[in-house]
Order: structure tokens, then C-alpha cells, then sequence
């Protein structure tokens, strides 16, 4: 199932102006050497399709490179791709020795932008390569996801449901990015927070072909049979977690709640109420170490 995206609200061009392209005599676009030409390492696209590669290496065969590259010249003398590495593997399957580019001056960050702008605009990128090109600006400059939404004209609410895939486990990601399922089926088996009923809706989907709908019931009643268990575990508890709270209550003269899920985790949360009581905490926390 194919996986549907929109365009970014601020296109390409808004970032590359024909002010800023170096050029070779009167011509805006220059003919450069594909030898010299090397792809970006931060290019966010990670797979291409070979059948598709080809069937674009027999239309340049016919027609030439319709679009030009965007590149970047390095401090090596060599040309770095910033939009257009199928079009430059194509032309190389094709046997040209030259492909018309613009080329520009730009920064790293400007460049990984560009690269991703790019591949969004074409529909290029999967939906965790998205996801991965975006925590990578993040990661790499700093950014935060309001300032990222900014730059690159995307709402924030859609950069954070793309980050959110990334908590999915492996496999679904993978099935994202071979496109087995799509961004409405990410966003429903993320409403469950157990990757076992993750992975055990994920399969449903590969098996049975569910609609988003269907998996958001799905997760619903799994969930809720999940529930009725961790209900039944916990009354078999109950006993034992009163008495650990009593203890914790007594030692820290503050309330303490302990919460536990049958998978092992939980939380044990003290709550003060005054500053005295703050104080306190932490000299019994102190008093514990030494």
C-alpha cells in the first residue's frame, strides 16, 4: 500500500534563488563531468529501486537529463550532490560523461535541508527516512522541533508524528520503509504502548490487509483485554503493594504510590507538599546512602 504524503508548505525553490547559482560562462546551468561528482553522505533517501533506475537510464538514453542536479562544490575539487543523486545514478547507467547541474554555495545544514526538501517534494522518501532526516537536523544542529518546523515550513504536529515512528519496533520500521503498511497504520499501533501488541498487530496487517480502522479497534480490544489481565495480576498484589507504600510512607513521612504492570514495570512516586518536606526527602535519602 502505497504511502501518502503532502508536499512541504515551503518549496525547493524558496531555498535555492538563481542569485545564489555559480555558473560557467553567460548559461545558468553547467555541464559537469559525472567522475567529478560524488553523492551527499547525509542524503536522506537510503534505497533505490534498481528496475525503476533503469527504466530512467533508457529515458535519458533518449531524451538527455531533463532536470538538472543541484550541487555543491567541495574543498576537493569534486562535486557534491545536493537534489538529484537518481538522476545522477541513471545518467551513469545510461553512459554519459557530463550532466547539466546548478551549482551553489550553500552550508551543511543548508545542504541536508535541501536534500531532504527535495526528496519530499518528489515523493521520493519513505516515511522513516522523513523520520530520520528530521532527527537528524535535529540531532546534528541543535534544533528544536518548533525551529525545525520554521526552517523547513512543515507543521510541527507533523514532524512529531514522524519522530514518533522511530519508537516503533525494527520491524514495523522496516515494513515503513519497504512500504508494507503506511503513516495511518504507524499512528494507530503507536496508540499502544506494548511492542508485543505492536508486532502482533503489525503481522495482522501483513496477513489480513486491515484498513486503519480496523487496527485502531483492533488495538482497542487487545488492549483492553491486556487491561483485564494486568486487573486481575494486580489484585493478586494489591496486598503486597499496600504494605511496600505503608513501609515507604512510614520511612520518607510523606505519601509514597507504588504502581506496577504485569510486564515488570512501574513507578514508586513521592509526593511533598512544602519545601520542610523537600528537605526532608533528601536528608533521608542522604542518611540511606551513607
Amino acid at each position: 500500500m502505497a504511502l501518502k504524503r503532502n508536499a512541504l508548505g515551503r518549496g525547493l525553490d524558496s531555498l535555492i534563488s538563481m542569485g545564489d547559482i555559480r555558473t560557467d560562462g553567460s548559461s545558468a546551468i553547467s555541464e559537469i563531468e559525472i567522475s567529478r561528482i560524488v553523492p551527499n553522505p547525509d542524503q536522506p533517501r537510503r534505497t533505490f529501486d534498481e528496475d525503476t533506475l533503469e527504466e530512467l537510464a533508457s529515458s535519458i538514453r533518449e531524451l538527455g537529463v531533463v532536470q538538472p542536479l543541484t550541487l555543491r562544490l567541495g574543498e576537493d575539487g569534486d562535486y557534491q550532490i545536493i537534489a538529484g543523486e537518481r538522476r545522477w545514478r541513471a545518467a551513469r547507467k545510461a553512459g554519459l560523461f557530463t550532466v547539466p547541474a546548478y551549482v551553489r554555495t550553500v552550508s551543511d545544514t543548508e545542504m541536508t535541508e535541501m536534500a531532504l526538501i527535495e526528496n519530499i517534494q518528489r515523493e521520493d522518501l519513505n516515511s522513516i527516512e522523513v523520520a530520520l532526516g528530521f532527527k537528524k537536523l535535529i540531532d546534528t544542529y541543535h534544533l528544536t522541533q518548533e525551529r525545525l518546523s520554521e526552517r523547513l515550513g512543515k507543521k510541527r504536529a507533523t514532524i512529531a508524528n514522524h519522530l514518533r515512528l522511530l519508537r516503533l519496533p525494527a520491524e514495523i520500521q522496516l515494513g515503513l520503509r519497504d512500504r508494507k503498511l503506511d503513516m495511518g497504520h504507524a499512528r494507530a499501533i503507536l496508540a499502544i504502548d506494548d511492542p508485543k501488541l505492536q508486532l502482533k498487530i503489525y503481522q495482522r496487517i501483513l496477513k489480513e490487509g486491515l484498513s486503519v480502522r480496523a487496527v485502531e479497534e483492533l488495538g482497542r480490544k487487545l488492549s483492553g483485554e491486556q487491561g483485564d489481565s494486568n486487573v486481575r495480576q494486580n489484585k493478586e498484589k494489591s496486598s503486597e503493594i499496600a504494605a511496600l507504600e505503608k513501609d515507604f510512607t512510614d520511612l520518607f513521612t510523606m505519601p509514597v504510590t507504588v504502581k506496577r504492570t504485569s510486564n515488570g514495570k512501574g513507578s514508586v512516586t513521592l509526593k511533598f507538599e512544602s519545601e520542610e518536606q523537600f528537605r526532608k526527602l533528601v536528608e533521608t535519602f542522604r542518611r540511606l546512602q551513607s
